[in-house]
């Protein structure tokens, strides 16, 4: 992955929770400067390039150098975690140049990247956006061979078995039904379909909330569902602060939303967490607004630059 900068890292800003460094990832983590911060992050949350056929403006490398490039950062990243740290990856889906056919390059990374540090895969996330643009063009809307890919896979991976989380802090609402079954008090219990018995008692207790599913989607009716807001705004106030001042913003801004859920479920207030491929530092201004400390590397200094405007008016969020 050639790098925009020179590679040292560099300070770009400070705010109350946490500072950005600009400089190539990989030089940046093996710098002394950032050795403080080895054995003190709980989250490392980040979205690397993906391996998309089409070259991005942001760099993005392509089949077996993607593998061996986002596995390369496996160790590095590990040594920075607690012992009960987490890191979670967002990976996209890429395709075949010139075929309808998904590439598998994101799966190699994937096990790439967990051989090199012997980590553990604590589970799997998909995240949905029905808001994508229907892609691939040449096989979605063209040929009308292929549906639209509309989602990202999420990889939370851990160096112990036995990671921090607790998912009463990532509670969703309950459905309509399941709020009528509370308020009635009973329940018709037996067996399901698949013959497991469930008891009278666990399902009319209020926990204050469903636990979620391993699929972040909008809201619909009667779904327990996370809400992951949909990438599609152009008028959100990173953008608008980008556009008065006119600085580049990022293409590839992840979903606040998402962000959010991972911090809230493995991390408390006044953990740090880390994003080594910051973007446009969505990471660090959720993390910010949740009470958590965090730590953010970005290699190219313009989009360093614009990600401030993230923290102009920071929302306030219940930790």
């Amino acid at each position: 992955m050639p790098a925009i900068t020179d590679g040292k890292p560099r300070p770009a800003y400070r705010t109350a929770a946490g500072r950005l460094y600009v400089g190539d990832a990989a030089a940046a983590l093996a710098a002394p400067a950032m050795r403080r911060w080895r054995g003190r992050v709980q989250l490392v949350f980040t979205s690397p390039p993906f391996p998309l056929c089409r070259e991005k403006k942001y760099g993005n490398l392509r089949g077996e150098a993607y593998a061996e490039w986002l596995a390369a950062f496996a160790k590095p990243l590990a040594e920075f975690l607690t012992p009960d740290g987490s890191i979670v990856l967002e990976l996209g889906n890429g395709w075949e140049s010139g075929q309808p056919t998904v590439s598998m390059a994101a799966i190699k990374a994937l096990i790439a990247f967990q051989e090199a540090a012997g980590l553990h895969l604590c589970q799997e996330f998909i995240g949905y956006n029905p808001a994508r643009l229907p892609t691939p063009a040449e096989w979605v809307t063209v040929r009308r061979v292929r549906v639209k890919d509309s989602f990202t896979r999420l990889w939370w991976l851990s160096p112990t078995p036995h990671p921090k989380a607790d998912n009463r802090r990532v509670l969703t609402e309950y459905s309509a039904s399941m709020k009528r079954l509370l308020q009635r008090g009973t329940y018709n219990g037996g067996n399901r379909p698949s013959e497991h018995q469930v008891g009278h008692q666990s399902f009319l207790s209020d926990n204050g909330g469903a636990i979620p599913p391993n699929v972040l989607v909008p809201p619909q009716a009667d779904a327990e569902a996370v809400l992951v807001v949909a990438n599609t705004g152009s008028n959100g106030a990173y953008q608008r602060a980008c556009r008065a001042a006119q600085m580049k913003r990022h293409p590839a801004r992840m979903p606040e939303g998402l962000a959010e859920f991972f911090v809230r479920f493995l991390t408390e207030p006044g953990d740090l967490v880390m994003d080594p491929f910051a973007g446009s530092n969505t990471t660090g201004a959720v993390a910010e607004s949740l009470g958590r400390q965090w730590l953010g590397i970005e290699r190219d200094e313009e989009y360093a630059r614009s990600s401030r405007a993230r923290f102009t008016a920071l929302p306030a969020r219940a930790a």
